[in-house]
């Protein structure tokens, strides 16, 4: 699966007249090993655009493109992911749609939720929120940082990225808590274009 050490989400809100997939681009160059197109409110056409066209820049630079929620998308533009959420397709039904090749990823938030998504055939757990958070905010809010060590005690060394909340003054506890990466939102994507400098996890 590859590093996914820094994992970027774009936030159509955040990002102005900038496009998902220059954001993409953009994001990749700063550093961040994953981008995730997160498209609550896109068109589906519009949606699978940008798709494509972040899934070229990963394949550029030798990165990783995630959907979000949207199986049909990420088939249709043969990224190499897609992340799904509690009330999205299951786990087990979207690998019968991705085939075994497709990463998939699950939003959890108890040591319950992570086992189902990981014995269905999750590759990796999105955990959170870890902290408050205004992007998500349907998400179950500051679970703190305990949760990410229940889940690695509790099922081994499971890949697992945390997200919620996190900046460049946590992200070296949600690190050392266990996570093997850290998702970002509004610390990317509502940064100016000009100020964007990458946020390393790597101690």
């Amino acid at each position: 699966m590859g590093l996914m050490d820094l994992y970027a989400i774009t936030d159509r809100a955040m990002l102005g007249k900038t496009t998902e997939a220059e954001a993409a681009r953009l994001c990749y160059e700063a550093g961040a090993d994953v981008v995730q197109l997160r498209g609550k409110s896109m068109d589906g056409g519009l949606q699978l655009e940008q798709a494509r066209l972040m899934q070229k820049e990963a394949d550029r630079l030798n990165k990783i493109f995630i959907v979000d929620d949207r199986v049909d998308v990420a088939v249709l533009a043969h990224a190499d992911g897609v992340h799904l959420g509690q009330t999205d397709i299951p786990v087990r039904e979207a690998r019968r749609l991705t085939g075994d090749d497709m990463i998939i990823g699950a939003s959890v938030s108890t040591v319950e939720e992570a086992r189902k998504a990981i014995e269905d055939g999750a590759d990796y757990l999105g955990v959170g929120s870890i902290f408050t958070t205004k992007t998500k905010p349907d998400a179950k809010q500051a679970l703190g940082l305990d949760i990410i060590y229940d889940i690695k005690k509790e099922l081994g060394d499971v890949p697992l990225v945390a997200i919620g909340g996190i900046n460049r003054g946590n992200i070296l506890d949600v690190i050392h808590a266990g996570a093997d990466g850290a998702c970002v939102v509004s610390a990317i994507m509502a940064a100016p274009i000009s100020g964007r400098r990458p946020m390393s996890s790597r101690p």
